[in-house]
C-alpha cells in the first residue's frame, strides 16, 4: 500500500516540541502511537473479544431447546395419520437433561403403541447418562476449555502488544544511533573544512608547504564520504521507523526535520516500565508466556479426562411421568410412566484407548515445552541483567576514552598552530576520536537494545498515553 505523506506536526502537535527549528519525537509518545494505531497492536485487541465469543458459543450448548415434529398424511379422503410431537429440553452441566413433552396422534392407520387420548398426552421427566458422559462430556469440556481460552486470550494479547512495542523500540534506537553518527561526521566534516581553509591560507603566505593543503583536502573528502554514508543509513532507519507509524489505519512517513530525543535518560525505563525492577523482585510464575502455556496445559488435562471417560460404557436412561391433565399437579402418577434404557460398549476399546494415549502424549509434550520455556525465560532475563551491567560499565569507560581523545586532538591542533606538529598527526588523532565517538553511539544503542530485551523478556504491556 502506498504511504501517504502527512504533515507530521499536525499529527504530533501535542506530543512533540520545537527545538532549533526541528521537531523532536519523544520515545514514550512514539510507543503510545504504536500501541494505539499499529495494525498488529489493534489485531491483538481482538484476542479478548474472540475468547468471549468462544465462551458464548460454548455456553450455547446448555441453552434450552424447543423441538416440534409434525407429520400428516391424507389420501383419497382418508386420513392415514396426523402426528404432533413437541419437546422442551433443558440440558444441565452434568449429563442430565430435564424434558417436557406433548404428543397428539390421530388417524386410521396408527400403530397400536401410538394410540393416545383425544386431547393428547403430556409427559415430564429426565434423561441422563450414568456411564460415559456423566462426569465428563463434550458440552462440559467445551465450556471449560472456552473459559481457559478466554483467560489465555488476555495473556496472549499482552504478548502480542509486547512484541510489536519491542520491535518499535529497536527501530527507534537504531534511528537514534544513525542520527548520532550523522552528527559526528557532520561536525568533523565542518572541522576538516575549516582546517583546510586555514591551511590553504597559511600555505599562500608561505608558513607551511603547499602539499599540506592536499592532505587537508583529502581529510575533507574522507569526512564527506563518511557523512554521506551516515546520512544514507539515517534515511534507511527513518523509513524503518515509519513502518510503525499509523494514524487511523493510514501509514505515516516521518518528515525530514523530525528528530529523535537525544537525551533519553530514564525515559526509556519509564516508557517500558522497567524502572526499579531489580532481578530479586522478578517472579517467574507470573510471566505472561508461562501463564499462557499453563492455560494450554489445563486445556489438555480436560481433554485427557474426556478421553478417559470414553472408556466407560454408554448407559443412557430416561424416565417420564405421563398425564392428560398437566394443570393438576397431583395428576402425575408414578404408575403412569414411559422409560428407556440404552447400553453400548465396544469390546476392544481400541479407538478409545488410542485417543487416550494421544491425549496423554499431547499433555506431556505441552508440559515439557512449558518446563523448557520456564528455564529459558529465567536464564534469558538473568543474561539481560548481566548484559545491562556490562554495557553500563563499557559506556562509562568509552566516555572517558572520548574525553581523552578530545584532549589529545585539541593539544595536537594547538601544537600545529605553533608549527610543532603536522596534519598527519592531527588527522590521526581526529580519526581515533571519530572511532571512539562512533563506538560510544554503538554502545549506547546496545545499552538501549538490552533494555528493550529486558522489556520483552519480562513480557510487559505498558500503560501508554
Amino acid at each position: 500500500m502506498r504511504k501517504y505523506h502527512f504533515i507530521f506536526i499536525l499529527l504530533f502537535s501535542i506530543t512533540v516540541h520545537a527545538q532549533q527549528d526541528s521537531l523532536v519525537l519523544d520515545f514514550k509518545e512514539f510507543l503510545g502511537y504504536v500501541k494505539k494505531y499499529h495494525p498488529i497492536a489493534k489485531q491483538a485487541q481482538l484476542a479478548i473479544p474472540i475468547g468471549q465469543a468462544n465462551l458464548l458459543k460454548a455456553r450455547g450448548a446448555f441453552d434450552p431447546k424447543l423441538e416440534v415434529d409434525y407429520q400428516n398424511k391424507k389420501f383419497k379422503g382418508t386420513e392415514y395419520y396426523d402426528r404432533l410431537n413437541t419437546t422442551f429440553k433443558i440440558p444441565t452441566y452434568f449429563g442430565i437433561a430435564i424434558k417436557g413433552n406433548y404428543q397428539q396422534n390421530q388417524g386410521q392407520y396408527l400403530n397400536t403403541d401410538e394410540t393416545l387420548p383425544d386431547n393428547g398426552l403430556y409427559s415430564a421427566g429426565i434423561a441422563m447418562s450414568l456411564g460415559q458422559g456423566f462426569w465428563a462430556n463434550e458440552r462440559m469440556a467445551t465450556l471449560k476449555r472456552a473459559k481457559l481460552f478466554r483467560e489465555q486470550s488476555k495473556v496472549d494479547q499482552d504478548l502480542l502488544v509486547n512484541q510489536v512495542l519491542y520491535e518499535a523500540s529497536i527501530a527507534y534506537f537504531d534511528w537514534l544511533k544513525a542520527y548520532n553518527q550523522s552528527l559526528v561526521f557532520r561536525e568533523f566534516r565542518e572541522n576538516a573544512y575549516i582546517r583546510f581553509l586555514g591551511v590553504k591560507q597559511r600555505a599562500s603566505l608561505g608558513d607551511i608547504a603547499a602539499i599540506d593543503t592536499l592532505e587537508a583536502q583529502i581529510a575533507v573528502q574522507n569526512r564527506m564520504l563518511g557523512l554521506q554514508e551516515a546520512e544514507l543509513e539515517l534515511q534507511k532507519k527513518t523509513l524503518e521507523l515509519s513502518n510503525f507509524l499509523w494514524i487511523e489505519n493510514v501509514p505515516v512517513e516521518l518528515r525530514q526535520d523530525v528528530l529523535p530525543n537525544m537525551n533519553l535518560g530514564e525515559e526509556v525505563d519509564v516508557a517500558l516500565e522497567i524502572l526499579g525492577k531489580p532481578l530479586s523482585e522478578f517472579s517467574i510464575e507470573n510471566h505472561p508466556k508461562l501463564r499462557s502455556m499453563n492455560y494450554k496445559v489445563e486445556g489438555l488435562v480436560i481433554e485427557k479426562r474426556l478421553k478417559a471417560n470414553k472408556l466407560l460404557p454408554k448407559l443412557d436412561v430416561e424416565y417420564n411421568l405421563l398425564t392428560e391433565t398437566p394443570e393438576l399437579i397431583n395428576s402425575l402418577n408414578p404408575d403412569y410412566y414411559k422409560g428407556m434404557v440404552s447400553f453400548s460398549f465396544p469390546l476392544f476399546l481400541r479407538k478409545e484407548r488410542g485417543d487416550l494415549k494421544l491425549a496423554k502424549f499431547k499433555l506431556q509434550d505441552a508440559e515439557f515445552e512449558r518446563d523448557n520455556a520456564q528455564v529459558e525465560i529465567k536464564n534469558k532475563i538473568l543474561a539481560v541483567y548481566r548484559e545491562l551491567d556490562a554495557y553500563f560499565e563499557q559506556s562509562e569507560l568509552v566516555g572517558e576514552v572520548v574525553d581523552n581523545y578530545t584532549t589529545l586532538l585539541n593539544a595536537e591542533e594547538r601544537k600545529f598552530s605553533f608549527g610543532e606538529s603536522s596534519l598527519f598527526l592531527i588527522n590521526t588523532r581526529e580519526s581515533k576520536l571519530i572511532e571512539a565517538q562512533l563506538k560510544q553511539t554503538e554502545l549506547q544503542n546496545k545499552y538501549f537494545t538490552a533494555k528493550a530485551k529486558l522489556f520483552k523478556s519480562l513480557a510487559i504491556n505498558p500503560d501508554l498515553p
